[in-house]
């Protein structure tokens, strides 16, 4: 059976790939399967220069075709920020709820947008690569929804007003979650890519 390398060690992201992939046809992996330890920085400007650097890093290394992805949070009211920056925004998961029950608390209704980016790449140990992009819009919450999904600070605060939810995977239905999910999204682009070119 043929493998394919998902290049993160973020366990939620992990998880949500591994399901939004699942195809009998290919093995799916992880860095820890294989005691991949080594870092890459991650110092692109944009999300695509980071997953295409981390794919095409592991792909090399493990001569693999890999899978990375690069995502973040774009505030409106930040002009934007903190995008690519989103994993580093605070010290640790409480500092990132922290900073946007604050945020919240200065947001006018009028300026509460807020959009979830996913960027993943996939690269062949030749070097070849291909990268696509799923994104969902919505707003930030005047309070957090009450439970943490671990890996995920952000969906705390991501409320989606079309549907008045949270971005919740336990509160949304399997159509809603599918609707709204960046990554879910850019993973049905990229599973045709893969299909096509890798002749699973």
């Amino acid at each position: 059976m043929k493998k394919l390398l998902i290049a993160t060690g973020n366990q939620g992201k992990l998880r949500d790939i591994k399901k939004y992939l699942s195809d009998p046809d290919f093995e799916i992996i992880s860095l820890s399967d294989l005691d991949l330890k080594q870092n890459v920085t991650e110092d692109g400007k944009t999300y695509k220069e980071n997953s295409q650097k981390k794919a095409l890093f592991f792909a090399k290394l493990s001569n693999l075709p890999t899978l990375s992805d690069d995502s973040g949070i774009e505030i409106d009211a930040l002009e934007g920020k903190p995008g690519i920056d989103s994993h580093y925004w605070a010290e640790d998961e409480d500092g990132i709820i922290k900073k946007l029950s604050e945020l919240s608390k200065s947001l006018p209704n009028n300026n509460r947008g807020v959009t979830f980016k996913s960027t993943i790449s996939l690269a062949l140990p030749s070097g070849k690569i291909w990268s696509v992009m799923g994104e969902v819009k919505g707003i930030i919450a005047e309070k957090e929804n009450g439970r943490r999904d671990p890996g995920y600070p952000y969906r705390s605060f991501f409320y989606l007003p079309k549907i008045k939810k949270y971005h919740d995977e336990e509160e949304l239905t399997k159509d809603e979650w599918r609707l709204y999910n960046h990554r879910y999204k850019a993973i049905q682009k990229i599973k045709k890519i893969i299909a096509k070119e890798l002749k699973f």
